[in-house]
């Protein structure tokens, strides 16, 4: 998520919102984050709020419109279940999962992390991505209790942290995330 885009994408700050909170999850679990660009040249950095997150981790620049580029490739291990957010739902996330499906990974698009500048392209792609095999569309809450699956999980206690720390952003990013369906 490149900051040129925030007055561009439909809801740019409710997928910010769920970006953040995914990473404090992801960071309290020591999931891996993998970040790209898209001709970060043209098109500037990562929105400082997520760039500051992602601390040392390596942003990829890209001009592919799947994220699935080799650097990112070779750094998944075979068969990984992967959450997907940013932009645009129906190119770069749609791209980028069938890309990840098709290369025997797991792919998860966050459906309240995803948006496209076009409110109307986000629900279709869903709909599309819904009916792919292997691919799963769900929310950010629902990966994240999915990745622990044990409210005995010794890490639960910090899930829940999470989920109740961003109770009311989540509340407010689901009242328009993702769009209804036209």
């Amino acid at each position: 998520m490149q900051d040129k885009f925030r007055n561009a994408i439909y809801e740019f700050d409710s997928i910010v919102t769920t970006t953040v909170k995914l990473l404090t999850y992801a960071q309290n679990l020591s999931i891996p984050v993998y970040a790209t660009t898209q001709t970060a040249a043209k098109l500037g950095a990562t929105v400082p709020a997520i760039a500051d997150m992602l601390g040392v981790s390596e942003v990829h620049d890209k001009t592919k419109f799947s994220m699935l580029i080799p650097s990112i490739a070779a750094s998944l291990a075979p068969g990984s279940r992967v959450a997907l957010v940013g932009i645009e739902t129906h190119i770069c996330i749609t791209q980028t999962a069938l890309d990840l499906r098709d290369a025997g990974h797991f792919p998860y698009v966050i459906a309240d992390g995803v948006s496209s500048c076009n409110k109307g392209e986000v629900g279709i792609a869903l709909d599309r991505l819904r009916s792919e095999p292997g691919i799963v569309v769900t929310s950010s809450e629902s990966w994240m209790y999915e990745c622990l699956g044990d409210a005995s999980h010794a890490l639960f206690k910090g899930l829940f942290t999470v989920v109740k720390s961003k109770l009311s952003e989540t509340s407010k990013v689901l009242s328009v995330l993702p769009p209804s369906k036209i």
